[in-house]
């Protein structure tokens, strides 16, 4: 299946063309100019992989949690073109596919995910990958302060995100000796979306274009720290 993959959630710009392989692929680091980059990559990957918009099959994206401004583009980007082109779209966890590149750069199986939040906050997932790339969470995506987040009871893990750049000590004392290596520069990547996204389709999880829409996990953006 032919897929346009996308992911704005955080600093990283990013969109790949997938048919069960990487075909092409633009990744920019360019924080608040997301929508201004977004179209012109996909219409530059288009070009290079030679496909016209009408061979697109289906849209994934990175549904958040991240920045509320960058997720909501990436869901409103994949309904137009999803609306568009009337085909199914796929909502990859941007905190899994955070997990999914750090198996695929660093060899890692057990990953603790943590973004910036602001506030300070992060949002936190912690996550299995499999041999073939795809990602199970182990308990369910949080936000919350980095004294608070839950920890695997046993295991050998990486850190990666901005979290562990932001909050590295407040997330190491937390964690103890069950973190062996961070990568705190580590954001999500278009390619790990549309991999997701496409073992998604496999499985009969599509969904409609009007269902293409965000994971924030903070509901008020406007709240003070401490009022969950």
């Amino acid at each position: 299946m032919r897929l346009l993959a996308i992911e704005t959630a955080t600093e990283a710009c990013s969109a790949v063309l997938w048919d069960g392989a990487l075909v092409a692929a633009r990744y920019e680091v360019a924080p608040r100019r997301h929508a201004e980059l977004i179209l012109p990559l996909i219409e530059e990957l288009l070009a290079e992989a030679g496909w016209s918009r009408a061979s697109i099959e289906a849209v994934v994206f990175g549904r958040g949690p991240g920045s509320f401004t960058g997720v909501r583009l990436a869901a409103s980007v994949t309904q137009g073109i999803a609306f568009g082109l009337s085909v199914p779209v796929a909502r990859v966890s941007t905190l899994q596919a955070m997990a999914r590149r750090a198996w695929r750069e660093h060899g890692a199986t057990q990953v603790l995910t943590a973004i910036d939040a602001r506030m300070q906050e992060v949002y936190w997932g912690a996550f299995c990958v499999d041999a073939a790339g795809d990602v199970s969470a182990r308990g369910d995506e949080r936000v919350l302060p980095p004294d608070e987040v839950p920890v695997p009871e046993s295991g050998t893990w990486m850190g990666v995100g901005t979290g562990w750049r932001s909050y590295a000590e407040s997330l190491t004392a937390r964690t103890g000796d069950l973190v062996n290596g961070t990568d705190d520069a580590l954001l999500p990547h278009a390619e790990d979306i549309a991999a997701l996204g496409d073992m998604q389709l496999q499985r009969g999880e599509g969904v409609t274009a009007e269902q293409a829409i965000p994971v924030y996990l903070r509901d008020n953006v406007a709240k003070k720290p401490g009022g969950r």
